[in-house]
């Protein structure tokens, strides 16, 4: 045997052993997997009702609302990922695989990762009850200042946090109110506010500048609870499921446990995105992943946050219906329209992607 030969018998097994080395070496990237779908009108798997209800009728109607989930591959050190695993999610048409910088912060671990889950979740629960009981017609939320730009007509003279009860006149209980009211008045004028700021009420008045053709005082306004609400409602979700991206099925699961009758029409709809206290409905991560699982657990129509609408339209959804929902009051109203006829215009994340 020459001594070339010997030598690259030798290098055959440094090479394999290299090869497998790198093929199972932890990579700085994160997997997306379609998760399980929970059906919030439905039972947890001790039989109690997800949804309870105190200081309320209630109503259990046939029908499924699924929120949906997304597997994602846990944080360094005990979330890892190497190649093999990586080249299967990134070949599949279900899977994702994203940069690990785009989902987790470096040093961030597992159980950080689980406990603003958790948080999350109670905010989103939160959210989606207040959104609900406005549905139903209670008077739950206000519009409360968020903040103030530096230099503008508000500065100085109101506060983030000041609750706005009047503008111009008129009561406001929103954003959209709020700009509403402020637009009514003639352009040099002052526009009174009435607000109530830590617990007192103050008349203030505030001088709007034109910007971008529109009256505008420089503030940026949000929706909160005025307190304890009028109906206490519980949401059991398995404390495994973290995230706020289940809000909109929170408030849609609530509004129909306290309505007569199935919103769904016995049907399965399926969705998913976040909620705030005006009914907003947010971007959320893992859209193509949750409409996969919701196809597979046979959901006819699925929900989707107008911003997720483009990456939406990429997953195989074959015959579940895509519709875009904006707010929880224009999904209840679609879910409604598509029971009376299933052929119904509704709106379109294709309308959105052109």
């Amino acid at each position: 045997m020459t001594q070339r030969t010997l030598a690259g018998l030798l290098a055959v097994p440094l090479l394999i052993g290299l090869w497998v080395t790198a093929a199972l070496k932890p990579l700085p990237f994160v997997t997306y997997e379609p998760g399980l779908t929970v059906d919030v009108l439905g039972t947890d798997d001790d039989g109690k009702e997800i949804i309870e209800v105190e200081g309320h009728q209630v109503y259990r109607d046939e029908g499924e609302l699924r929120m949906t989930t997304v597997y994602v591959s846990q944080p360094e050190p005990k979330g890892s990922n190497n190649l093999f695993e990586l080249m299967r999610d990134w070949l599949s048409d279900e899977d994702a695989v994203y940069p690990y910088e785009a989902v987790y912060q470096r040093g961030e671990t597992v159980e950080q990762n689980r406990e603003e889950g958790a948080q999350e979740m109670t905010s989103s629960q939160d959210a989606a009850t207040a959104v609900a009981l406005e549905e139903l017609g209670y008077d739950v939320t206000e519009a409360v200042v968020a903040g103030v730009s530096k230099g503008t007509p508000a500065d100085g003279v109101l506060e983030a946090g000041d609750v706005l009860l009047r503008v111009a006149g008129v009561a406001v209980t929103s954003g959209d109110d709020v700009v509403a009211a402020v637009g009514t008045v003639e352009e040099g004028r002052p526009v009174r506010l009435e607000v109530r700021r830590d617990g007192e009420r103050r008349e203030l008045s505030v001088t709007p500048e034109v910007t971008d053709g529109r009256p505008q005082i420089g503030i940026q306004v949000g929706t909160q609870t005025k307190g304890e609400l009028p109906v206490e409602i519980t949401i059991g979700i398995d404390p495994s499921i973290g995230g706020p991206s289940a809000g909109l099925m929170f408030s849609l699961a609530i509004y129909d446990t306290l309505t007569p009758g199935s919103l769904t029409g016995g049907a399965t709809i399926a969705g998913t995105g976040t909620m705030d206290a005006a009914g907003n409905v947010g971007p959320i991560g893992g859209i193509q992943q949750k409409i996969v699982g919701a196809r597979d657990a046979g959901a006819e129509l699925f929900l989707v946050p107008p911003d997720n609408c483009a990456e939406a339209l990429g997953a195989p959804y074959d015959d579940m219906r895509l519709v875009r929902a904006d707010t929880m009051h224009d999904a209840r109203e679609a879910i409604a329209a598509w029971v009376e006829d299933h052929d119904a215009d509704l709106p379109s994340c294709k309308e959105t992607s052109e």
